[in-house]
């Protein structure tokens, strides 16, 4: 079978996803974040293009690393989610079929029961189609909504998140798929003989199980992950089924999916079980210049103070300093967000702190050009596929989904049509 193209989408429950700028854009839909229409409809709009999945990116607090305020980021309109994902998941849920639907949860701050639970009910109510974005956080403002002094090294988070996992695993592995009897006439519901006591007692959580949620259509939700850092990438290639990096280009990407897949290898993982997923957002036109008008024209929205205030959140240092220090004894950031400035600022023969202030790369051009891009770098050993994150909302997925997506199903390289079947069966067709 022909290798395909995997499209995710980006999504918030709030109307900026990394661009800077976006929710200013004239067409970008501000009064309508609090309503359920609206995620419903992005869910539809999706599905109708054949998307494998969408998932909810979620940070469980508000940033104040820059400044050591959270006055910048709410004040510029920084990424935040503004509804819980998990509220709004059902409702996407109640109007789709075939769409894969994520949430991002932390190892660092739920208990694996917690987890479990939560994750297996929707997986059974969405007949299969959830994905969980198991991140560790990297944030000290979000350990302190937990009741944490600090977010520990990144060590001890990756080794709890191994450890919640493995609970999550055996706590869903509890139920056999065949344990509901329903006998009336018997008298029998269920045959305990098919339910078990989870009995995990790691170093850093425990759950007797057994759950109370039964067996899911998937047995447990498809794995998502970004691990950059060599500990990530170790979590990565054990667990993940979807990578999404954020990799400064196309040489960097090629760098890091063949990192990945010689990891899959030594682990004895067929690397078609894990697909690897660089982040992007398009900006089209009807030409290549109308195309260019048009970034140049989101650009003009960005107040750069607040890319500045996004960076720090993600990089884990106030780059308001000239010199930026990390704070003593915190072990805050994304490896993988640090590289991509690093790496930017090489490219383009600068400093640090002068790429920490530029905003993300977007693929500008028509549909075929953009299209002739992705293609590149599925072809050439970069990626899987593509997460692919809204300048501004709903507009850029409408292009996309209009303008890109025909072209890319033209050229045989995304499905036109869903196979039956869970998310983890239709990723695997």
């Amino acid at each position: 079978m022909p290798r395909r193209m995997r499209l995710v989408a980006y999504l918030k429950t709030g109307p900026t996803a990394n661009h800077a700028g976006g929710w200013r854009h004239p067409a970008a839909s501000l009064d309508d974040i609090f309503d359920p229409a609206r995620y419903e409809q992005t869910a539809r709009l999706l599905e109708q293009a054949c998307f494998d999945a969408a998932f909810f990116a979620d940070t469980v607090g508000v940033p104040d690393i820059y400044k050591g305020s959270y006055a910048t980021y709410l004040k510029l309109g920084g990424q935040i989610s503004y509804l819980d994902p998990m509220a709004v998941l059902p409702m996407m849920m109640r109007v789709t079929r075939h769409l894969g639907l994520g949430a991002t949860l932390s190892t660092s701050f739920h208990h694996p029961h917690h987890l479990a639970r939560i994750l297996g009910s929707m997986d059974i109510l969405s007949g299969g189609r959830m994905a969980w974005n198991v991140v560790t956080s990297a944030t000290d403002f979000e350990a302190r909504n937990f009741g944490g002094d600090g977010i520990p090294p990144k060590e001890q988070r990756y080794d709890r998140g191994d450890e919640v996992l493995e609970a999550c695993c055996a706590l869903w592995d509890g139920w056999d798929a065949d344990a509901f009897v329903m006998d009336r006439a018997a008298g029998i519901f269920i045959d305990p003989s098919k339910v078990r006591y989870a009995n995990y007692d790691g170093r850093h959580v425990s759950s007797r199980g057994p759950l109370s949620v039964p067996r899911s259509p998937q047995g447990r939700p498809v794995l998502m992950q970004a691990g950059s850092s060599p500990r990530g990438r170790e979590f990565a290639t054990r667990w993940a089924e979807l990578i999404f990096s954020t990799p400064a280009g196309r040489e960097d990407a090629q760098a890091y999916y063949a990192d990945i897949r010689a990891r899959l290898a030594a682990a004895g993982r067929e690397a078609e079980g894990c697909a690897i997923l660089p982040a992007t957002a398009v900006v089209l036109g009807e030409t290549q210049s109308i195309a260019e008008d048009r970034a140049a024209y989101l650009e003009s929205l960005i107040n750069p103070e607040l890319v500045v205030a996004a960076n720090s959140n993600t990089i884990g240092l106030d780059l308001s300093q000239d010199r930026p220090q990390p704070v003593p004894g915190s072990h805050q950031g994304i490896q993988g967000s640090r590289e991509r400035v690093a790496a930017r600022a090489q490219q383009e023969g600068i400093s640090f702190a002068e790429a920490a202030k530029k905003p993300r790369r977007l693929l500008v051009g028509t549909a075929e050009s953009v299209a002739d891009q992705m293609e590149d770098w599925f072809s050439s050993g970069a990626c899987d596929g593509f997460v692919l994150w809204p300048t501004h909302s709903p507009g850029m997925f409408e292009d996309f989904c209009r303008m890109v997506v025909p072209v890319l199903q033209k050229r045989g390289l995304v499905q036109k049509n869903y196979a039956e079947g869970t998310l983890r069966e239709k990723l695997n067709n």
